[in-house]
């Protein structure tokens, strides 16, 4: 990967090596650092919306920042940097097509910022942060911002006096690396069960929540 799209030159390559090597690949993974960036990456991300945002409440942030510091953005993200032709992944894993799975690529992205952080500090994994996240968080419009759905019915309910609802995995299909989730959402008090669908559980959770909002509420 050329540090051009990056925008930081390390002065330790081997950090950015081992950011981009998958445990399928050898013991000198990149899990460790994924761990730091995902730290770092909170981080940055609460102190840009911090400062972007002086007018909106801690629970408005921390809707904003779970929005943007998630699987299926980070793999988003990852993809728009190619990211996946420069991971190192073992045969099996680069056969069954790892290269394009959403939590390999998530993941090596945080790698790569917590490979930035031991390299140059944090105002270095600050700005390599700010670079890819700058135009999605130009894009959030604070007076339009709404609730996922899960938040939206959980706080419905509990305005009820209702059992949060339960979530449960229906079933998982396709090959590994494009994988379609199928999630019930069931709301026991109310009679209610509802199927939601998406590119991961998260994804998929969401849909169903929508799902039962709509006929919790006759929306």
């Amino acid at each position: 990967m050329s540090t051009d799209t990056l925008g930081y030159a390390f002065r330790r390559p081997e950090l950015l090596r081992q950011a981009l090597t998958h445990r399928s690949f050898g013991a000198d993974h990149n899990e460790r650092l994924e761990f730091i960036g995902d730290s770092i990456l909170n981080c940055a991300i609460a102190l840009a919306l911090y400062r972007r945002f002086p007018q909106l409440a801690e629970g408005e942030l921390s809707r904003i920042r779970a929005n943007l510091v998630n699987k299926d953005t980070l793999c988003r993200m990852a993809r728009t940097l190619d990211l996946g032709s420069a991971i190192k992944l073992g045969e099996g894993e680069l056969k069954s097509g790892g290269a394009s799975r959403p939590s390999i690529l998530a993941d090596a992205l945080e790698a790569i910022f917590g490979a930035i952080f031991l390299d140059g500090g944090f105002d270095a994994a600050d700005a390599a942060i700010g670079r890819i996240f700058d135009a999605e968080i130009a894009a959030i419009d604070p007076t339009g911002l709404a609730k996922d759905p899960k938040t939206r019915l959980q706080e419905w309910l509990q305005s009820r006096k209702l059992a949060v609802p339960d979530y449960e995995v229906a079933a998982v299909r396709g090959e590994a690396h494009l994988q379609t989730f199928d999630v019930v959402c069931r709301i026991p008090a109310l009679d209610i069960s509802a199927t939601g669908s998406g590119t991961s559980r998260r994804a998929a959770e969401q849909a169903a929540a929508a799902a039962a909002y709509d006929r919790a509420t006759g929306a």
